[in-house]
């Protein structure tokens, strides 16, 4: 059998025709590689495996660029394959798969059972499952062991195992080679596969055991190695994905071999300069571990891929793990990812909304945003070419070459809105322009900036800063969207201030946001600017202030929780949604009514979903939170609430003005006849009921101006007790009734999502019939 060197994918060529094939000698093997063929004025393109024209439609283009890749770069001979092979016996042109794939040319001629099966098609959107059951039900039709399913996105490969039902497939990191021996299999399979959250969080404790063991290293010291080792192993396996090579360089194999003292520690400083304009890691920075501790975690991790282990499956195995081995230290960093998928959800982010988180932690919130977002931009991409492939094909004036130009033209103007390298398309405006974050814990914000480069990309927004202070495209009414779980329990206190430090910014840069944002960024700056040195409660309303002796205002200390609603409603533009995680103490406390009537008077209150004591315990946390969901007003509805509330206190002021006048001027004489008659107790005693009297006047004007307010300014608010949230006290996943899951309890008709959804649509007919319970 021929050797098949590494192709290389070519861009079309702008000649008539491109080469069809090229042969060249290399020592005694023979190397082929082939290459796209275009007719560009007949709108043709070549089947090498049919030998003959086709009209180029995208669809048509995917699958012969797919070619390439199983020719040039897997090393499959054109006498191997098959394409647009009935494998149904019913002759149908719809019931055809791309590509069929035998082990041998021999296999192929005496016609033994497949090796391979590939289904293309031309879509953006991630591949499920589910959208590809063509393939499996091909693959199990004619014995093939293997199948792949690939788009203009992603490629994933599958394992058809016959010992189980139909719809059972096991997702692999790759298929074999052409010319793969039974070993080379064996090891495939056993070596780079994905695998479950469990599994992936069992490895994760392994590995941070192995480390504290040998190292002697605290919890949070362990995650940063284990952390750094997983950034390589991403980095190399993108490596891999990239040229299909077959050196993993992430392998004990391939350190043994290295001279270097530490050879871990050379592939980690690779992978700082491969990402070093983020900023990520310090230039001293390095692998804290010795050799042989390092050799350890990569042999535990080696036979794994995370770069094809789904998004879904990392994020909850990386919270288990974290729930398991950190609780309290730095566990309240992580919100259980049934809590940020509910939460996202709720708040139904669009493509163009700006979103923020000003507390990211691990950055949970704004990398399923990013996913979501970038899923339904893709899809909307897919709609709209679908569309006009639908209606192309109902143009009878076309001929068919004729409509495969139409349908290429409308492909690539489409694939260009999507390509995310290209600056101001759909996916660079996502990734660039719409996700920001802060941390004030340095690690977390690493962490978070890491874990989106690994699920995509949006880190450039995200940043190492206290999340009360603007930063860089961070500042008050900016953003579409805020969704947060803020700290709890900490307090600002008077002596925090703001720094230099905190608004030193390079000119250059400040120059470009001057431009970009324009006057609300100059403003916002200006604010921060003033407050130089300064106690940071000084720019905010919620925090209580004196005035002492010196005639100075001072400020005393703030719940960061209770500051966080402030600083999340000031970010929002006017009609933005807030997504908050808060203590019950927020909603209920005496003392706290004070915020409650602050937020009140800024935004509607969409949602409140108190949550189960556990949902936190995993993480560190005992206490007992709720969920708010509030949308800002605009400036057309706080000019009606503000309009509304004057109305509501002036009509209160004026029904109690006789009554307070009457005794106020009774208790002023009382006391000046005390004063006249120099009886010191009794006009200190008339002083405080004349006090007392008025504070008790004012507690209930503001009481009945709120109830009037609330009368008068009157909408419909979600409540929902949630019973069941997807994760348990010790972290382990559980049924889950806040969105449609398949863990839903029996019990539960409806999710929480589902009939906030039908209250959005109709609350009064919601609140008629008794609304969630």
């Amino acid at each position: 059998m021929k050797k098949i060197s590494l192709g290389i994918l070519k861009p079309r060529s702008k000649n008539l025709y491109s080469q069809q094939m090229q042969v060249t000698g290399i020592d005694k093997n023979m190397t082929t590689t082939i290459e796209i063929k275009r007719d560009e004025i007949k709108g043709k393109i070549w089947s090498h495996v049919r030998s003959k024209w086709l009209v180029e439609t995208p669809e048509e283009t995917v699958r012969q660029e797919y070619l390439l890749v199983l020719v040039n770069e897997y090393g499959f001979a054109l006498d191997q394959i098959a394409e647009e092979m009935d494998l149904t016996g019913r002759g149908s042109a719809s019931a055809r798969a791309d590509f069929v794939l035998w082990r041998t040319t021999q296999d192929k001629v005496d016609d033994n059972a497949p090796f391979i099966i590939v289904e293309c098609k031309s879509d953006n959107v991630t591949i499920k499952p589910q959208d590809y059951g063509q393939g499996e039900n091909y693959a199990r039709i004619c014995g093939a062991p293997f199948f792949v399913t690939h788009n203009s996105r992603e490629t994933k490969y599958w394992r058809v195992k016959k010992d189980k039902v139909p719809g059972y497939t096991e997702e692999i990191e790759n298929i074999p080679h052409g010319n793969a021996s039974d070993k080379d299999i064996k090891e495939l399979l056993s070596k780079l596969r994905a695998f479950k959250e469990k599994e992936f969080a069992d490895l994760l404790h392994k590995c941070h055991n192995i480390i504290r063991n040998r190292e002697k290293k605290d919890p949070a010291a362990a995650f940063d190695e284990i952390a750094k080792v997983l950034f390589i192993k991403v980095y190399v396996e993108r490596q891999l994905l990239t040229r299909r090579s077959k050196e993993n360089l992430f392998t004990v194999d391939v350190l043994h071999r290295q001279i270097a003292d530490n050879p871990l520690d050379n592939l980690f400083q690779e992978t700082k300069r491969a990402y070093a304009t983020d900023k990520i890691f310090g230039d001293e920075e390095r692998i804290n571990l010795k050799p042989a501790t390092g050799e350890a975690i990569v042999k535990e991790l080696e036979k794994y891929n995370l770069s094809d282990t789904s998004e879904d499956v990392k994020g909850v195995a990386f919270e288990r793990f974290l729930g398991r081995t950190f609780r309290g230290e730095i566990g309240q960093f992580f919100t259980p990812r049934t809590i940020v998928e509910f939460m996202v959800h709720m708040l139904d982010p669009q493509e163009g909304d700006i979103v923020c988180d000003p507390a990211s932690g691990s950055g949970g919130f704004l990398i399923r945003v990013f996913e979501i977002v970038r899923e339904k931009i893709l899809a909307d991409a897919d709609h709209e070419y679908n569309t006009f492939k639908a209606a192309i094909k109902e143009d009878t004036t076309l001929t068919e070459e004729q409509r495969a130009k139409k349908l290429q033209d409308k492909f690539t103007e489409m694939q260009d809105t999507i390509d995310q390298k290209s600056e101001e398309s759909r996916l660079w405006k996502l990734s660039n322009r719409c996700i920001y974050g802060t941390d004030a814990n340095d690690r977390m914000a690493r962490t978070s900036k890491m874990n989106m480069i690994m699920h995509g990309d949006g880190h450039g927004g995200v940043h190492h800063h206290d999340g009360f202070l603007n930063v860089n495209g961070i500042f008050e009414g900016r953003f579409d969207i805020i969704l947060t779980n803020p700290p709890f329990g900490a307090n600002v206190e008077p002596t925090d201030k703001v720094l230099e430090a905190d608004i030193k910014i390079n000119p250059a840069a400040e120059k470009r946001y001057q431009e970009e944002y324009g006057d609300l960024y100059i403003e916002a700056r200006n604010r921060v600017k003033s407050a130089l040195n300064q106690p940071i409660a000084k720019l905010f309303d919620l925090p209580k202030s004196s005035i002492n002796r010196k005639g100075e205002t001072t400020y005393g200390k703030i719940k960061t929780e209770v500051l966080f609603i402030e600083r999340c409603l000031d970010l929002l533009k006017p009609g933005g949604r807030l997504g908050i995680v808060l203590p019950e103490g927020i909603f209920n406390n005496p003392s706290l009514a004070y915020v409650r009537e602050f937020t009140e008077d800024r935004a509607f209150l969409r949602a409140v979903v108190s949550l189960p004591q556990e949902t936190f315990v995993s993480s560190g946390a005992s206490v007992k939170c709720s969920l708010l969901f509030l949308q800002k007003f605009t400036d057309d509805e706080q000019q009606k609430f503000d309009e509304t509330y004057a109305t509501a206190k002036a009509e209160t002021e004026a029904r109690y003005a006789d009554e307070i006048k009457t005794e106020r001027e009774r208790l002023e004489s009382e006391i000046e006849a005390a004063k006249q008659a120099k009886d010191v107790e009794q006009r200190k005693i008339l002083q405080k009921e004349l006090k007392d009297y008025l504070k008790a006047m004012e507690a209930r004007q503001i009481t009945e101006t709120r109830q009037l307010l609330k009368e008068r300014f009157d909408y419909p608010i979600f409540m929902y007790e949630a019973e069941k949230v997807g994760i348990s006290a010790t972290g382990e996943e559980d049924q889950n009734e806040l969105y449609p899951n398949d863990r839903q309890p029996a019990e539960c008709g409806k999710t929480c999502l589902e009939w906030y959804r039908e209250f959005l649509v109709d609350p009064s007919a919601f609140a008629v019939a008794g609304g969630a319970e």
